[in-house]
């Protein structure tokens, strides 16, 4: 096989319901009920049969393809003929806000051998396009229950069809499935056998029969149903198998899309950018709430118009990051996308800092639009950047992305939309508003991270979410010994997004998005704050759209930033009380109660964490006792990374000070815990609980990732069980895990759970701080 620089550059370029959390669907698997999740959810459809929703809440129904591939039936010939117009990087063309794209996992530079060693430029190209041809999922073959009637599938949803490659079936391992993130975005999805196929889950190194129902050789015993709907759910979410519609007219066709936004990186404008590594296959309503869709989108699946000089793909190790991340933050009630699989292509090598394996992540979200989406639009003027290119500003394709945006994905209230009033009506301004919601979500977000020590790394505004949910998980990292100003990705030589700075730069974010939509802000604010109708800055003069721009700004930036700094701190200071167990809310706790006592975890190198929940025991009327103060400030010392620099006469005196301000604070609302209808339970057993209930005991640390990755990447048959198991724990994270009361003689403890409790400790001290790059 050989690779010709003319190949190579042929591939580069061309000239809710009540349970709803920002959109967010939530519940708990529990250690109880977590073997019952093999159940497939009653009713459930296998993937290729779950419902679409109506054109009016699809977004390829309702903003602008490519214009080379207009439609999925123009999309599904050019893949017969030229498909590499799917795989060169290239700039859309200005209305465009996505293209359709098929997933291709494969390694780039493609392996084209070419007949004739002098073949010239049009040959090789000729070659390419043959190449592609054989391995682009053209062929159809029969979906999971395709013999069902037409009354039957009617009751379950739209019937997509299956594709596949004549050349193309790489070996594809089901790794891992997320059952919260199942169970909350995609119930009506019928996952098969799967859980079964994962086996029990374990820390232990067990051999492969330890499963709940498999035959001992990593095979099932279930239903020839059952293990029909998992291998289709495998082949689609592995990119394999290919799932579209091209029956009928625009409105009712459906084929998979990446989506086109630009953004400020590390502080600098990077032109186009686009999901260079992230492929949407469909959207699907919520069973229980159909005004609410779940994009299911294939994370590592080959290369989009969008990838660059980059391959497309994702590596097992960052793939197994983010699929425990995104559950893990749920869990601790932050504003997150969230996971669904992880399939291993262990035979498709990847070339990163090291040769590593491949893996898709399939997440899922309402939507994946982001504040770079907004900016791909309307960019910065006369800025010098680096990247791919730029196209020019295009309003009106503004103006389709941000109704779309503020009435199905933020779902603004308030706001009648055109035509409500009648056919002609224009409807109101709704740009302002929707400003002014991103920012109130993305400040609850980021007020989330700050109180639980998380850490994203990369808050480059193609990163921020419209929804305000944490998106892309790179090189992040829990807080391990409190530090401020700690640097979890090594890329980041300047300490842009260092924790402390976290919330500035979510500012930085927001004021880009206000940037791009000021015009048309302005705009509505002359219309009598009306809604711009299409076409609107068509002919528009330069003098004026800078007018109507410094108009836009002066309306809103003070009251964005403001709604944005306020909310942060609400909700930081709401985090702050549960994690202390306090239920009023007085104005001085951040200057006496909060800020001292992260002064006392950083000034003595302090666990983060494990601060919290040792303080979760803490009772007033210990500080009565001096022996029993004593050793409480004793135990919390004893979580210094760094004990023997302690001082630990200064720290004892430094600790003592603060609990004994702690503990006058708790009594003067002892009364309120004495309230409602357990009354009769001691108040300090009711805030005990609480803290507890808000403190994780399990949290995943870099050196536990780390490890969980490497026993992955040496043995998938029980890595997959550890993972399991290890996700179980990031999904129940208050649970008292490795039985974390018991006091005494350790070996006595289960070796499961002694396994639990070093899981829960902060591991040894060269990885703390562990530092990962962008290529995570």
């Amino acid at each position: 096989m050989r690779t010709t620089l003319a190949a190579i550059r042929a591939m580069s370029h061309l000239p809710a319901p009540a349970s709803l959390a920002n959109g967010i669907h939530t519940s708990t698997v529990h250690a109880a009920n977590l073997n019952s999740a093999a159940t497939p959810a009653r009713g459930g459809v296998p993937i290729s049969a779950l419902p679409l929703p109506p054109p009016s809440h699809s977004l390829t129904h309702n903003l602008t393809p490519d214009p080379h591939t207009a439609t999925p039936t123009a999309w599904h010939a050019m893949r017969g003929t030229r498909p590499s117009l799917q795989r060169r990087a290239r700039l859309l063309a200005p209305p465009a806000h996505f293209s359709y794209v098929a997933p291709l996992p494969l390694p780039f530079p493609f392996r084209v051998e070419y007949p004739d060693e002098d073949a010239d430029g049009e040959a090789q190209v000729a070659a390419i396009e043959r190449w592609l041809v054989e391995r682009e999922a053209l062929e159809e073959v029969p979906c999971v229950g395709a013999q069902e009637t037409e009354g039957e599938l009617a009751t379950k949803g739209a019937r997509l069809r299956k594709y596949v490659a004549a050349e193309r079936d790489e070996k594809r391992v089901l790794i891992g499935l997320a059952e919260t993130g199942w169970r909350d975005c995609v119930p009506h999805l019928d996952v098969g056998d799967a859980l079964d196929l994962l086996g029990e889950p374990s820390l232990l190194s067990r051999q492969p029969d330890s499963g709940a129902n498999t035959n001992g050789d990593g095979a099932t015993t279930g239903t020839e149903a059952a293990v029909a709907a998992r291998q289709e759910l495998i082949d689609v979410l592995s990119g394999h198998a290919l799932l579209a519609s091209y029956e009928g007219d625009a409105e009712t066709q459906w084929a998979p899309w990446s989506v086109r936004y630009s953004g400020h990186q590390f502080g600098s404008w990077a032109g186009q950018l686009g999901d260079g590594r992230a492929i949407s296959l469909l959207s699907t309503p919520h069973p229980s709430d159909p005004e609410t869709t779940y994009e299911l989108q294939l994370k590592g699946p080959g290369r989009t118009p969008f990838s660059r000089m980059a391959d497309g793909l994702a590596v097992l190790r960052s793939s197994v990051r983010e699929y425990l991340c995104s559950e893990a933050m749920h869990a601790l009630s932050i504003p997150t996308t969230r996971s669904l699989a992880l399939i291993s292509l262990p035979k498709l090598p990847v070339d990163r800092e090291t040769i590593e394996t491949a893996c898709v992540l399939t997440r899922v979200a309402p939507s994946f639009l982001r504040i770079g989406s907004f900016e791909a639009l309307n960019p910065p003027a006369n800025m010098y950047f680096f990247g791919g290119g730029q196209q020019p500003a295009h309003l009106d394709a503004l103006r389709i992305l941000g109704e779309w945006v503020a009435r199905r994905v933020l779902k603004l209230q308030g706001v009648r939309w055109p035509g409500e009033r009648g056919e002609d009506s224009p409807g109101d301004a709704w740009g302002k508003e929707l400003v002014f919601e991103v920012a109130r979500r993305n400040a609850r977000m980021v007020a989330g991270w700050q109180a639980y020590g998380f850490m994203h790394g990369v808050i480059n505004t193609d990163n921020v979410s419209i929804l305000g949910l944490t998106i892309d998980y790179g090189p992040y990292a829990f807080m391990d010994v409190f530090d401020p100003l700690h640097i979890c990705n090594h890329s980041d030589g300047e300490g842009r997004y260092a924790y402390k700075y976290q919330p500035s730069m979510i500012i930085y974010a927001l004021r880009s998005l206000l940037n791009a939509l000021a015009p048309l802000i302005g705009a509505e604010d002359v219309s009598g704050d009306k809604a711009v109708p299409p076409g609107w800055a068509d002919g528009t003069t330069p003098d004026t759209l800078k007018e109507w721009s410094a108009r836009g700004l002066a309306l809103a930036k003070d009251e964005m930033e403001r709604i944005a700094e306020q909310t942060c701190a609400d909700e930081y200071a709401r985090l702050m009380h549960a994690r202390l167990a306090l239920r009023r809310l007085d104005t001085d706790d951040e200057l006496r109660v909060v800020r001292p006592l992260l002064d006392l975890m950083q000034g003595h190198s302090l666990d983060f964490h494990g601060t919290f929940r040792r303080l979760a025991r803490f009772r007033p009327a210990v500080v009565c006792d001096e022996a029993a103060l004593d050793a409480f400030v004793e135990g919390v010392l004893a979580l210094s990374a760094e004990p023997e620099r302690v001082d630990k006469a200064r720290a004892t005196v430094e600790w003592k000070t603060w609990l004994e301000k702690y503990a006058a604070r708790i009594e003067s609302e002892r009364e309120l815990w004495q309230e409602g209808a357990d009354a009769d339970v001691d108040g300090d057993a009711k805030r005990e609980a609480a803290a507890r209930a808000a403190n994780p005991r399990f949290v995943l640390r870099q050196w536990l990732l780390e490890e969980v990755i490497k026993k992955v990447e040496v043995d998938a048959e029980s890595g997959k069980r550890v993972l399991r198991k290890v996700l179980h724990m990031a999904c129940n994270p208050f649970e008292p895990w490795g039985a974390e009361d018991h006091v005494g003689d350790e070996s006595t403890l289960d070796a499961e759970v002694k396994q639990e409790r070093r899981y829960c400790g902060m591991g040894e001290r060269k990885l703390l701080g562990f530092q990962c790059s962008c290529s995570s």
